[in-house]
């Protein structure tokens, strides 16, 4: 009798109908909600920010540069969607407070953080000095933490809300400097303590882990042009990945960090997706 239980079961759920198609549009993603993009004026961040405004979202962008940030604004609302932007260092202690402030006021509150602003080394650990350390540490980790913090704080009194960290492959195949990769796997566990934190509410915490991508930042990489110097260590990435295939575009990375955000992953926290053509197994 228990196996035709069970079998009832199975077939009352393969057989409950679906939702007839009316013909209408199907919904924006992000439909009315308002997301802070950190270094949203370049490559990951303002592919996520385009792909934001196109689906709907009311967008903030951060950058240090007035003029990098003004075009960055410019163009998004070209699209026709609503966008500022807040001159922003993440390495400021006050930055995050500052940045949620303003999209309050114009917005009336967050929905979305994603936490995309970061600077990277390529030295090695005998190499690395006190200010190197201090500099990629106050903006990869300790700027992604404040960050993380001022979301939460808003977040729980509505017991909802999405942060997405874009963090990197370093987080877990250590192949740039030693001072870039530890604020990566840091990140990454970050990610993974606040999803813990409010595991059963509706806040949720995940990360995006891109591998190579066309950026500027990956070109620096390549070219030895990273903060401070360039002691060979590209050379290691080389021995641990399979550099003959393609890297990722920042659309790629743009569509990963828009699932982590929108509803279709309203059941997944405290993860880290990997996005990188296969090339770092």
């Amino acid at each position: 009798m228990e196996a035709v239980g069970r079998a009832d079961r199975h077939r009352r759920i393969r057989l409950n109908p679906s939702t007839p198609s009316t013909g209408a549009p199907m919904k924006q993603l992000l439909q009315g909600r308002t997301a802070v993009i950190t270094g949203g004026s370049k490559g990951i961040g303002r592919a996520a920010a385009e792909l934001f405004i196109a689906e709907g979202a009311n967008v903030v962008i951060t950058a240090r540069r007035q003029k990098e940030l003004d075009e960055a604004v410019q163009a998004l609302t070209a699209q026709g969607g609503k966008a500022i932007g807040v001159v922003a260092d993440s390495a400021d202690r006050a930055a995050p407070k500052q940045v949620f402030e303003r999209a309050i006021e114009a917005f009336g509150q967050v929905d979305i953080l994603v936490n995309n602003a970061g600077i990277a080394d390529l030295c090695s650990i005998e190499e690395t000095t006190d200010e190197v350390l201090e500099q990629v540490v106050s903006v990869n980790y300790l700027g992604v933490f404040r960050f993380c913090r001022e979301a939460v704080q808003h977040f729980m009194p509505r017991d909802e809300g999405v942060i997405v960290n874009v963090s990197s492959v370093n987080g877990e195949l250590p192949v740039c400097g030693p001072a870039y990769t530890s604020t990566k796997g840091a990140v990454n566990n970050l990610t993974r303590n606040i999803a813990i934190r409010f595991a059963g509410t509706k806040i949720r915490c995940n990360a995006v882990a891109p591998g190579a991508t066309d950026t500027d930042l990956a070109r620096a990489y390549f070219d030895g042009n990273m903060l401070g110097g360039c002691s060979g260590m590209a050379k290691y990435g080389a021995l641990y990945s399979n550099l003959e295939l393609p890297a990722t575009q920042p659309q790629d990375q743009a569509n990963a960090i828009l699932y982590l955000a929108s509803d279709m992953s309203r059941a997944v926290t405290g993860r880290v997706l990997t996005v990188d053509n296969g090339i770092n197994f």
